[in-house]
């Protein structure tokens, strides 16, 4: 897949945090109450941010689209899918949840079927997403109703616009690190990654390292 969209950054980020916390479940001691409650915040981490993600677009974006011609039927699939994601996402929060209390390993198998079961319900819509909504969005990208969209989603706060930096990128492919360098001037990812998204590298990112 060609890195060519913050979308697809967002996509990998995701898909890259779904492997590692099922790969980390699948390698707990049993009774480590620390690593539980580890993958417990780094869960909720990827949780909030695939939230936030989907909320712009079904607030935000899919109105947008679907005003500038972007066919219904597709919009309403689109957020059909991220209600179907919701519900495997609040299994895995259940799930999660019960790990985090009991840092027992049959908890944390059973978290990891749920995570499992829960990828693979991402990843049908993000590649329907990336295959059909998005060539079509393309063709809107330099409209005045796009451009103030996207000025709406960027309006956040510096810490978490810091956060979400600090996260996409962490760990990220090289393709992926690339593209952001030319949507972002380098001083601004420095200023937000590392200043102010130094919550994440210090509570997120060691529970991966």
């Amino acid at each position: 897949m060609v890195m060519d969209s913050m979308n697809k950054v967002i996509h990998a980020a995701v898909r890259r945090d779904l492997a590692r916390l099922g790969g980390a479940l699948d390698t707990v001691s049993d009774g480590d109450h620390k690593r539980a409650t580890d993958l417990g915040r780094a869960w909720r981490n990827l949780r909030d941010q695939l939230r936030h993600h989907h909320e712009q677009e079904d607030t935000i974006l899919f109105p947008v689209t679907v005003h500038l011609g972007v066919d219904l039927a597709l919009v309403d699939a689109m957020e059909a899918e991220h209600q179907t994601m919701a519900r495997a996402l609040t299994e895995i929060d259940t799930a999660m949840g019960s790990y985090a209390t009991s840092a027992s390993a049959a908890d944390a198998a059973d978290a990891a079927d749920a995570v499992r079961r829960g990828s693979v319900v991402v990843e049908e819509h993000l590649v329907h997403e990336e295959e059909e909504f998005e060539p079509l969005v393309r063709e809107h990208l330099e409209s005045s109703e796009w451009k103030a969209a996207m000025r709406q989603i960027r309006k956040v706060p510096p810490r978490q616009a810091g956060w979400f930096f600090a996260w996409i990128e962490d760990g990220a492919p090289e393709d992926a690190r690339a593209f952001v360098a030319t949507e972002v001037p380098a001083p601004v990812r420095l200023l937000l990654g590392r200043i102010f998204g130094r919550g994440y590298h210090r509570t997120i990112a060691p529970v991966w390292s």
